[in-house]
């Protein structure tokens, strides 16, 4: 915590990463900054890969009295615009936007917030009165909007992992898997290649991806 990159770079076989918290050092360095991945990447000599954050707004909303949401569904409507699912004791909405942006602390917009108010009571029977609590968070994409996971080829031991977008948590543990798999120099899981994933598919240079940032 409070121990941002001041700077990267490689030294005898090593990175050397220097943060407010001191300096740390290790043959791989994985670049796992989410919206600031590029960013890392330029301080360690490695080219970029064209990453875009995008602004998603969201906030949560009391359910109708004395109805039991817990058995609800996720709704999206065709075509975005809005999403609600429910949560304990309320629901989560959400404009379901995604505006580019600069890697920052991303603060909700009000008129987003009241877009996505104004989107869900009209298209449905929901009414609300006022959000019970309001924020943002960056969805990192790349060209292909395909996650990243692989050594970059102009930087010996630096390893993306990034450009989950917004399905990073429901891909975690496939990921993580992969991951730990390629930084070990070692084959995707078993299970992954019989769906017919391959290490070019999250290559950081695999031409859908590189065609762009150049």
């Amino acid at each position: 915590m409070d121990a941002g990159v001041e700077a990267v770079e490689r030294r005898r076989g090593e990175w050397i990463v220097t943060t407010p918290a001191g300096m740390f050092a290790a043959p791989i360095l994985i670049n796992a900054s989410g919206a600031w991945g590029d960013v890392l990447a330029r301080m360690a000599g490695a080219a970029p890969i064209g990453l875009v954050p995008h602004r998603r707004t969201a906030f949560t909303f009391a359910a109708p009295p004395g109805v039991d949401i817990s058995g609800w569904p996720h709704v999206n409507r065709l075509g975005a615009g809005w999403y609600v699912k429910p949560e304990p004791g309320r629901f989560m909405g959400s404009l379901s936007d995604a505006t580019p942006t600069e890697p920052c602390d991303v603060r909700p917009e009000d008129i987003d917030v009241a877009q996505g108010i104004h989107n869900i009571e009209r298209d449905t029977m929901l009414r609300i009165a006022r959000p019970t609590s309001t924020w943002a968070g960056l969805r990192s994409f790349v060209r292909d909007t395909e996650p990243v996971a692989g050594f970059a080829p102009d930087a010996e031991g630096f390893f993306w992992l990034v450009g989950q977008g917004g399905c990073g948590i429901l891909t975690s543990p496939a990921m993580g898997a992969a991951a730990a798999a390629l930084v070990c120099g070692g084959d995707l899981p078993a299970e992954q290649r019989a769906l017919g994933l391959r290490d070019a598919d999250l290559s950081p240079d695999r031409p859908t991806l590189r065609a762009e940032a150049a």
